[in-house]
């Protein structure tokens, strides 16, 4: 390590390449660059908080898959931030670790810490259902670039879906302690569920340049009769999972967020100014 600044910081091996930026207009890249905050801190900090189970989760087997895809929800953070950095001429490293807990965008469902298994599983089924609506509806974007990284995310995210799924079924039928916490943990999870797919700013501009295909909140009401069918089909009722308003409000970061922000900034805080 140096204490010697250099002009910039980037990584290694850029996983976007560049991309051209001078055919978007100043307000869609504007709403751009509010979409990939969101899509980046929720990746980044559900990874980070559930790589904390590495070493110590339920078997041997899910120790190595659940520490896999927190390292996969890491490396699609790193994709956004890439594109963010491109953006706004910052860089990946400094967006991703040098802002502020109440500069953050990511969705109140993953604010929470992580507690027991159950709340683990239940949190990551319903952040990786919602998510997979979000990202199908930037598959199609006009933007190539956002739609050429959310065909690699997708690919990915798939088998975190099927996952999830597999441990929600195995948890609901795995006896009366292991569905007792389950349900426990989806009553207190489910009201923030649909934060994934809150409103943003400037959507509209998004809608109509085609880089989204729908407006969140009937995003949010498609993803929401899928979940409460599949809940449903194990047994559990939560009534209606309306849409989410103010999902995304870091004015007041969470006590548990600001802990785990203290975590994952600390080697970075650590020399100010120094090159890794």
């Amino acid at each position: 390590m140096t204490s010697e600044r250099l002009p910039t910081r980037q990584l290694i091996v850029p996983d976007v390449p560049q991309f051209d930026v001078s055919g978007l207009e100043a307000q869609t890249r504007a709403a751009l660059i509010e979409l990939l905050y969101t899509l980046a801190d929720d990746e980044f900090v559900l990874g980070f908080c559930d790589s904390e189970w590495t070493g110590i989760a339920p078997m041997l087997e899910e120790d190595v898959a659940f520490s896999s895809i927190s390292q996969d929800e890491i490396g699609h953070a790193r994709l956004w931030y890439e594109m963010l950095a491109q953006l706004t001429g910052d860089t990946a490293d400094h967006i991703a670790y040098g802002r502020q807990p109440n500069e953050y965008h990511h969705a109140i469902l993953v604010d929470h810490p992580r507690t027991d298994w159950a709340f683990t599983i239940a949190r990551r089924w319903l952040y990786e259902t919602a998510d997979s609506v979000r990202l199908a509806a930037l598959a199609n974007a006009s933007w190539q670039p956002l739609a050429d990284v959310v065909a690699k995310v997708r690919r990915e995210e798939r088998y975190h879906v099927m996952h999830m799924d597999v441990w929600l079924r195995r948890l609901a039928e795995g006896g009366d302690e292991a569905r007792s916490r389950l349900e426990a943990a989806l009553e207190r999870l489910v009201p923030d569920a649909p934060s994934v797919l809150a409103t943003l700013d400037d959507e509209e501009t998004l809608t109509s340049s085609r880089i989204l295909s729908d407006h969140m909140s009937d995003l949010a009401q498609s993803w929401a009769v899928q979940a409460n069918a599949r809940l449903s089909g194990l047994g559990f009722s939560f009534g209606d999972l309306a849409p989410k308003s103010g999902g995304r409000d870091r004015s007041v970061p969470s006590e548990a967020f600001k802990w785990l922000w203290g975590e994952f900034t600390s080697v970075y805080r650590s020399e100010e100014g120094a090159t890794w």
